[in-house]
């Protein structure tokens, strides 16, 4: 018989998540926290947002939380699924006078 080692985050009685790593289960706990404290933070904004858009983009946020910290940091935003931009140079001109 094999023994199963399982990480449950609970919230307010309901299973969420089951883990096979504390580390997830501590990092996706952590991720609800941060959700839940945006929720009122995006209610309270001029934006006209229903709650459940709100629920979701504060879902967004918390998942996001590192881009995020670095955009309020002032990095610049780094986008996943666009690529840089290649730099086009200008091709040389060919002398009329070649010796």
């Amino acid at each position: 018989m094999a023994v199963v080692t399982q990480f449950v985050v609970v919230r307010e009685g309901v299973e969420k998540m089951t883990f096979t790593s504390k580390k997830e289960a501590d990092a996706f706990d952590k991720m609800l926290d941060i959700a839940d404290n945006l929720i009122p933070f995006l209610l309270e904004s001029p934006l006209a947002l229903d709650e459940a858009q709100c629920e979701q983009l504060a879902f967004y946020m918390a998942k996001q939380k590192d881009a995020l910290t670095g955009l309020l940091k002032g990095a610049s935003p780094v986008v996943a699924s666009s690529k840089p931009l290649a730099v086009k140079k200008p091709a040389k001109k060919v002398s009329d006078k070649e010796s």
